[in-house]
Formats: structure tokens, sequence, C-alpha cells
């Protein structure tokens, strides 16, 4: 796997992740296909080492040592559920969907509708900082 830093590179490599994200976010063809790109351009301002994959019969997941958060698009709305967004502190209240689980936590963007970029940027360090505790915590275990 690729940072999206590296995977820049591949220009003419069409089957790559970030490639392949690039035709979705074309084909959704109205406000869905921006929403998604700034967002996606916001995580890898965030975190330059984030690994663009796609899962699950296409979506966009953005990882660094686990899953960050995921972006799906609905007719309705733009979903970015953070894999572990239960964990993470959100003193600007971003999550609005999926409020009632264990683990993941999710923000539902509407057409119309405007997110704060740095709070945004916040949640998606806050993610990969767990993701490397939650690593770092793995390792020390099986050390034992």
């Amino acid at each position: 796997m690729m940072t999206a830093a590296e995977d820049d590179t591949t220009e003419h490599d069409l089957t790559s992740p970030a490639r392949q994200i690039d035709t979705i976010l074309r084909e959704l063809g109205d406000w869905r296909g921006p929403a998604l790109a700034r967002v996606r351009a916001w995580i890898r301002e965030a975190d330059p080492d984030v690994i663009e994959e796609i899962k699950w019969r296409g979506v966009p997941v953005w990882s660094h040592d686990g899953i960050i958060c995921t972006g799906e698009s609905y007719r309705n709305a733009v979903k970015l559920t953070f894999a572990s967004g239960a964990s993470l502190d959100d003193p600007s209240g971003l999550f609005n969907a999926s409020l009632t689980g264990n683990t993941r936590r999710a923000i539902d963007i509407h057409e119309g509708e405007t997110l704060d970029e740095a709070a945004f940027k916040a949640l998606v360090r806050a993610a990969v900082t767990h993701n490397a505790e939650t690593v770092a915590a793995r390792q020390k275990r099986n050390r034992r």
C-alpha cells in the first residue's frame, strides 16, 4: 500500500486506489463529488502519510495504523464514518450520525452544508493518534 503522497507519483496507474477514488468522485456527478473531494483533501493535509484504499465494493477508505474513516455517498448525504469515533473527543460536535454504538461515529454531510475544516482535521489527527496508540499497546502486550 502507498501513502497518498506516494500514490500521486503513479499518475499513469489507473488501478491505484487514488485513481479509483478520483473516478468515484467524477462519477458522482453532483454536489457529493466536490464534497467528498474537499474532505479527502483535508484528510491528506491532516495526515500526509495516510493510505488510501478501496474496500467493500468501491468505498474509499483512509488508513494509518488502522482505518481512520470511510467516505460513502448516499442519495442525500456523504457519510464519513470514523472507525474508532466513539473513542475520540469531538469538542466541536461534528459527529452527527451513528451516535449510539460503542465503536464508530459518523458525520453526515448534506447538500449545502459546510463542515468546520479545522475541527475535521483535528478529528483526523486524533484518529491517527488513537490508531498508533492502539498498535503500540498491542505490540507491548505481545512482547510479554
